[in-house]
């Protein structure tokens, strides 16, 4: 497979990203933009950062002279990208030393494939130096073009919003099975796609695994991702995970974070503001694409998917990715939780900007009603800085449930 996209394929559709990544380079000496594979990094950078010069770690003979001798490969250039970073551990440090000695004259932009976030000596050397981004896979604003979401903005004001008479509906189980990987948009034959998630398996995420740690066993691996597919969007238990794909407790604890350096897998913490109540703190997990998690539960057609008692966890991970990028581009990024109490209630997504709240619940339904947004209400009057609670459904329908709850189509919120 390659790694970017050609004209031939799809032609290229702008990131979001981008903005946020020129504003910060401008002001800071070094961006690091991480991002599972193929989701469009190095097609990002070479498109809309020309000024750099781009250098990448899957090129064996940069990769040498990184090993060798890393500043001589920008001992006469000021702006440069690094691609595949994490490849030479080692480059990190000499990129803080060139930023020290020029602080003001050398821009990094550096990428990779794993969460370098997670890889502490990669943090420990580029601390108070860096900013770091996560980019996605492409939103289903991004594909048309929509480069400002100023729905979701328009949720954090407290003003009030006028439902639409007449708005499309837009069938969310063949973009779930699809998927949001750049290289597929493109696709139109569904068996093009199964070809390309089998080889997006074998190739990426295998591969990628082993490299970054010991894997004894890729059928055991293989156990561990289906497990974990078939959990996308529910509340991570890993003893569960142990006992149902039979890979002992410590090993599948290990899979499970290898998983979540590659940035196949996320985590989402719960929320709680009061340590009067017992709160579930155990995490959900959700994967970066719905496509991939659908693929390796091993549901191959749409009808096989509408059936799956999984189905409700796959439409909301879609949701999921749309609402992690737009956390992304607020400033600063809003964070994303869940609540849970004991008693069984919850609430899927609950974003933190400063004070302010905004609690999503998801619901694949045509017909959202009032009886969907019993949790939203509970939440809201427990957290009365909640600015609205928002139903987000499979629906065409935007209208008040409530005078505190709107509901809208889920891909509303990223137009």
């Amino acid at each position: 497979m390659k790694d970017n996209i050609s004209d031939s394929e799809i032609k290229y559709i702008r990131r979001r990203l981008t903005f946020r990544i020129r504003e910060t380079i401008g002001k800071f000496p070094a961006v690091v933009v991480t991002g599972a594979r193929q989701v469009g990094k190095s097609t990002m950078l070479q498109n809309e950062f020309r000024e750099f010069a781009y250098l990448t770690m899957d090129d064996y003979d940069i990769m040498e002279r990184a090993r060798l001798d890393p500043q001589s490969l920008w001992r006469e250039r000021d702006h440069i990208i690094i691609d595949e970073a994490q490849k030479v551990p080692g480059l990190f440090n000499a990129v803080k030393l060139s930023i020290d000695s020029s602080p003001k004259k050398k821009r990094f932009i550096l990428s990779g494939s794993s969460n370098l976030f997670l890889m502490e000596k990669i943090t420990e050397s580029l601390a108070g130096r860096a900013i770091y981004f996560d980019l996605l896979p492409m939103t289903y604003g991004e594909t048309m073009g929509n480069l400002i979401p100023e729905n979701f903005y328009r949720l954090w004001d407290s003003k009030h919003i006028e439902p639409e008479q007449t708005i499309k509906e837009i069938s969310p189980l063949p973009l779930m099975l699809r998927g949001f990987m750049p290289l597929l948009l493109g696709m139109r034959d569904h068996g093009d796609v199964l070809l390309w998630l089998e080889g997006y398996v074998r190739t990426y995420l295998e591969r990628d695994l082993r490299e970054l740690s010991q894997v004894e066993s890729l059928v055991d691996f293989r156990k561990v991702m289906q497990t974990l597919a078939l959990r996308t969007g529910n509340i991570l238990n890993q003893a569960d995970v142990s006992k149902d794909s039979g890979i002992s407790h410590p090993t599948t604890h290990r899979y499970i974070k290898l998983l979540e350096i590659s940035n196949i897998i996320q985590r989402v913490p719960g929320f709680f503001s009061s340590r009067g109540k017992r709160i579930v703190k155990s995490p959900k997990v959700y994967f970066v694409d719905p496509a991939l998690s659908i693929f390796l539960s091993g549901y191959l057609d749409e009808e096989s998917v509408a059936r799956s008692r999984e189905l409700g966890g796959y439409f909301e991970t879609m949701v999921f990715l749309h609402v992690r990028e737009l956390c992304e581009m607020m400033k600063p990024r809003a964070a994303i939780h869940y609540w849970r109490i004991t008693t069984g209630k919850e609430v899927d997504f609950v974003l933190e900007h400063g004070k302010k709240l905004l609690a999503l619940e998801v619901k694949m339904t045509g017909n959202p009603r009032v009886h969907d947004i019993k949790n939203l209400l509970l939440f809201i009057d427990e957290h009365p800085e909640t600015v609205r609670g928002v139903l987000v459904h499979s629906g065409n329908a935007i209208k008040w449930l409530h005078s505190k709850v709107i509901a809208v189509p889920w891909w509303w919120l990223d137009m």
